[in-house]
This record gives structure tokens, sequence and C-alpha cells, in this order.
């Protein structure tokens, strides 16, 4: 088989067997053979997809499962613990987050024999994790943890570090809302218009509903990024609450044919599963954004919330009322995560297209401007130009829009390339007063601050950025954070956040990698940033250290030549 045929990522795995199974098949033969057959369809199958695995193979006494996110993983286990606990079998179950090599029929590599090395560490009906899986969930999944300390396994070099959990009840930690502010979710309005080609009408909806409720300074709205995770799923409303960490949540459903639109949303109090107001709107496609408006009132006025003179203004103001380049803005600003060079000029070419489809909307020159920004991070050539260029679009933006929050938000990304560091941040601050829950404009304020060595008043915004959007595992916020307490010389801080990006299944590119190498060398675990420092060479090898524009940005010449000096010594080109 050739190597194209073979793909290599991260991943969290499970590696689950029945403790002695053997004995238990010359007991009785058919009577085990039952036990794991009610086992495997009844409790693991069902477990594993609720908690988006993917199960690898299925053995004579075990299993074999794959997740995205180390969370997900160790949530299962529990789950699966928990509910076998009645079951004639018991099992025993390891769980690592490491590479893999996928060849289509199976994984391999050491993060599938850690895992069931583990395994064999644990008791049966207990959970063994390694030391990786550990760091992303210890501060997430309230159990007890129980140090193994170092353990020799077979066919690994190094000690693996082991811990063993003891578990009861679990209750997975999720951000808290503001308790002052009434906090909601606007779930992914259903199309139900019988026609797939309806769909982005629908999640346009849903996103401006989003964007209006997002200007307003009394609500905490959680953003789109994180909501529509439920799209499709029909979630249950009290279970989509509290894992988003709100108290209430608007759902609803578009139905469009010809001319005409239905509107249909109710607003529910999670807490007791009754609707504070339910209502259906008729209109056609040309009053569509009106009829919204209508919704985002009765939204407002159903929560009792005041808005100020600006707030009500703010939410009358149709930033377009062409429904195609809405929709085109809308499948723009979700492209460019995870943030590659490849999604990030997708992103930037789509953006390009709304500008051409409606110039008077500035959704557009704000899009082009973020991604040529975005772009120039990443890049080891000369920005100049494409800086220039943005910071243009985005006062065309302003001009264009001057209430449209997402522009101050480019103004300030291009100001802070060309180091105008204190105009930049305050862009940035005007954008989350414009858009206070926004959570783009809270998660770029506080990079912007980090950046200039106000790292206290960065992380604050960037940890509202998380609370906004908890489940944009895409997104960078955490690289940002990891990013903010390394610039502050908090280098376990720094190693903890970005390993618990890593265990959730965030983007790992050459930023996150060089951030982390050098706050491992700053913990003094050398061994563990140069073996992942030398991911950036085996995985980018056009990256080059000396040509990276992203630590430019950083105003202090000292703070920036202490973390250049430590992606060195970790080994990054």
């Amino acid at each position: 088989m050739s190597d194209q045929s073979m793909e290599r990522r991260l991943a969290a795995i499970l590696a689950a067997d029945v403790a002695s199974y053997t004995r238990l098949m010359e007991e009785d033969t058919d009577g085990t053979v039952a036990a794991w057959r009610a086992a495997r369809d009844d409790v693991i199958g069902p477990t594993v997809e609720s908690r988006h695995g993917r199960i690898v193979k299925l053995t004579g006494d075990g299993f074999l499962v794959e997740f995205a996110t180390v969370q997900d993983a160790v949530n299962c286990a529990i789950t699966l613990q928990q509910s076998l606990a009645a079951s004639s079998l018991d099992f025993r179950m390891g769980i690592n987050l490491g590479d893999i090599i996928d060849d289509g029929r199976d994984i391999h590599g050491e993060g599938v024999n850690v895992a069931a090395r583990l395994e064999g560490l644990a008791e049966p009906g207990g959970i063994c994790i390694s030391g990786m899986v550990y760091e992303s969930v210890r501060n997430r999944i309230q159990v007890v943890y129980e140090d193994m300390g170092p353990q020799e396994v077979k066919n690994v070099s190094a000690p693996v570090q082991a811990y063993a959990l003891r578990f009861e009840a679990v209750a997975v930690a999720v951000p808290d809302a503001e308790e002052e502010k009434p906090s909601i979710a606007v779930l992914p309005f259903d199309n139900m218009s019988g026609d797939k080609d309806q769909e982005s009408f629908a999640d346009g909806m849903t996103e401006d509903l989003i964007t209006d409720l997002s200007k307003i300074s009394g609500l905490f709205v959680v953003a789109r990024n994180s909501s529509f995770i439920y799209k499709g799923q029909g979630a249950d409303v009290r279970k989509v609450a509290k894992e988003l960490g709100v108290r209430y949540v608007l759902e609803g459903s578009v139905r469009r044919a010809g001319n005409k639109v239905r509107i249909n949303a109710q607003l529910i109090d999670s807490q007791t599963g009754g609707h504070l107001w339910a209502d259906r709107y008729d209109g056609s496609i040309d009053n569509v954004f009106e009829l919204q408006d209508e919704v985002s009132a009765k939204v407002v006025e159903a929560l009792s919330v005041q808005l100020t003179r600006g707030e009500a203004d703010s939410l009358r103001r149709v930033h377009t009322s062409n429904l195609e380049a809405y929709e085109l803005y809308v499948r723009a600003r979700a492209a460019p995560y995870p943030p590659v060079p490849e999604r990030i000029d997708s992103a930037r070419e789509m953006f390009e297209q709304v500008i051409e489809m409606d110039p008077d909307f500035a959704g557009g020159y704000a899009g082009v401007a973020m991604m040529l920004c975005f772009g120039s991070s990443w890049s080891f050539t000369d920005p100049t130009v494409e800086v220039e260029r943005a910071l243009g679009l985005a006062e065309q933006a302003i001009k264009v829009d001057e209430t449209f929050g997402w522009s101050y938000t480019a103004k300030g990304f291009a100001l802070m390339h060309q180091r105008q560091f204190e105009q930049a941040i305050s862009a940035a601050r005007e954008a989350v007063q414009r858009q206070p829950n926004d959570a783009d404009a809270h998660a770029y304020l506080g990079m912007f601050l980090g950046l200039v060595g106000k790292s206290e008043d960065g992380v604050k915004a960037l940890e509202q950025a998380i609370s906004l959007n908890p489940q944009f595992i895409g997104g960078p916020y955490l690289n940002q954070l990891g990013q903010t307490y390394l610039l502050a010389g908090d280098y376990e801080k720094a190693v903890e956040v970005l390993e618990a990006n890593v265990g959730r299944g965030g983007p790992v590119g050459p930023p996150a990698i060089c951030w982390g190498s050098a706050a491992l060398m700053g913990c003094g675990r050398e061994d563990d940033a140069r073996k992942l420092a030398a991911r950036v060479a085996a995985n980018y090898p056009e990256f080059v250290l000396d040509n990276w524009n992203l630590p430019k940005l950083v105003r202090d010449d000292e703070v920036r030549a202490k973390f250049a000096e430590l992606m060195r010594a970790a080994g990054v080109p």
C-alpha cells in the first residue's frame, strides 16, 4: 500500500477489553458470548455514537475507538463503565492521545499502542489514562485522578505517566454565563422548504438573529460556531443549555416557497422547559429582514432587556438587503477554520464575491481585510502591501456602515500589523463596544493586549471569547490564550492551555507547535519540547522561524527575543 493511501493524524484512542475473558469463556461460553453481544449492541455502540466516536474494530473480547477530542473519549469511557456496571462482564479501559496512521481499514502507531498498554494497567471496571490525557481534562471533568507514576510499557521506549480514574458522578465543566444577564443560544433554524438548496437561507436567518442579539449589552449570546454544532440533531433543549452555559434557547423553522416566507420561532426557558413566547411570521422575501427584526424584538421583550438608544437603532439597521450576498457572507465567515492558508484564501475569495454582489454591504470589505491580515500572520513574505490594502478595506467598511462591528476588528488587525499598537487596541475595543457578544471581537482584543504586554487584560478578554463560544473547536482561541500566557512568562499555564487545545481537537499548525515547544522548554521539559518542535520540519518543511511574521507583532523586543530563543533551543527551524 502506498503512503498516499495512509492518513496521519492526532487522535484520542480508547482501548478496552473484558477482564478474565478466557476464564469466563471456559466457565460459560454461551452466557459470556450473549453478555458480550448485549453489551456491544445495547451500550457500547449507542454510547460511542452519542460521544462522536468511531469504533475502529471489535475483537472477541474488546474494542478500539477513535475520538476527535480527549474530552469525548474520557466522558464516553466513564459513561460506558457506569452503564456496564450491571453487566456480568468487567471491562478495563485505557485512553491515550497521540499520532496515529489510518490505512483505511485499521489504525496503527504509538498512540494506539500506549492506549492498549494503559488498558492492561486498569482495574476491572476501571479506566487508566496517559499524562497527556490528564493534562487536557483534569480541569474539565470532575473525577478523582490517582497518580500511578511513570509506567514501563511494552514496545514503548520511554516510561508513560499514568493516572487511574475514580468516579461516581461526573459533571462536565462548561463556561458559566454572566449571572446578571439573561443568557441565550440561538439554535440553527430548521429548513422546512423541502429543498436542500434553501439550507443556506435558513442558516443565514439564524446567523442574522445571532448577530442582532449580539449587539445588545444586556444579553449574553452564545456564538454561531457553538450553537451550530447542534444543526440537524433535534437536540434536547435542556441538554443544549447545560452544555452551552445558558438559560434560554431560541429555536424555530423557516419555510420559503417562491416569494413567500414563513418563520416559526419559540423561546424556551431551559430551567422549566416552558415557552416564554412563540409566534409565527408570514411575509415575502422582500421584507424578510424586517421579519427577523420582529423576532429579535420579541426576544428582547420576553427577556425584559433594556436597550440603550444606540442598541435600539442598531437592532433596526439592515446591513444588506441582498439575500445571496448575505448567505455567501455567512458561509465565508465559517470557511477559514481550522485556520490554514488554503481555507483563509478560500474565505477571502468568497468575501471578494460578496463585495461584487453588494458593494454597499460592509461584511464583504471587512471579511477580505480580516483574511488578508490572517494570511499575513501565517506568511513569511513582506506583508506591507496586503496590510495596507486590508486597512483601506476596513476603513471602507466603516464608511459604508459604521454600525458593523466586525469592521473595527479588521481595522485593529491591520493596525497591529503596522505596529500601531494603541490605535489597534482602540479599534478592537470599539468592535467589542458595538457588538459586546461577538466572541471574535473579544478574542482579537485579547490577543492584541497580550502582544503589547497587557497579559492580565488579554487573558480576561480571551476567556470571555471562550465563554461566548465554548464549542468552537476549530477556532484559535485556546492557541491565542496559550500565546498570551507564554508572552507573560507563565510557561506552566501556557503548556496547560495549549495541551487542552490539542485534547479537544483544536487547530495544531505551526503557531501552536512553536508556542507549545517554547512553553515546554521554558518549563524545563526539554525532551518534550524537542519532540514537539520536530513536527514543524516533518509536517511544514517550508516553515522558517526567522521569516515568520506573527512574532514581529510583539511590541517588547526583549520578550520577542526571549521566546524566539526558547523556540530555537527546542529545535524550531
